[in-house]
């Protein structure tokens, strides 16, 4: 029974994000490890684990909410990103 976590910064991946995540991720184990098996989906454990843009560092920098907001586009309080990032 495999249990996968992902790890991420809070405010990247809005709720389609993450639902398409878990899926394919399931997918993915399903594939692998149960070899095809639709039987074997019931026992993939998959969690998406998010902290505080502070608990990051790349590079030496930590993210802010405004960068990752820059970067990604804002997601509202029901997880839909409500605007696209500024190119």
């Amino acid at each position: 029974m495999p249990y996968i976590t992902i790890s991420t910064v809070r405010g990247i991946l809005d709720a389609a994000q993450k639902k398409t995540l878990l899926e394919r991720v399931t997918d993915l184990m399903v594939e692998v490890e149960g070899q095809g098996s639709p039987e074997f989906r019931r026992n993939v454990w998959v969690r998406i684990e998010e902290q505080e843009p502070s608990h990051w560092s790349l590079g030496g920098m930590q993210p802010t909410p405004e960068i990752i907001a820059g970067t990604f586009g804002l997601i509202g309080p029901d997880g839909v990103r409500i605007a696209k990032p500024k190119m």
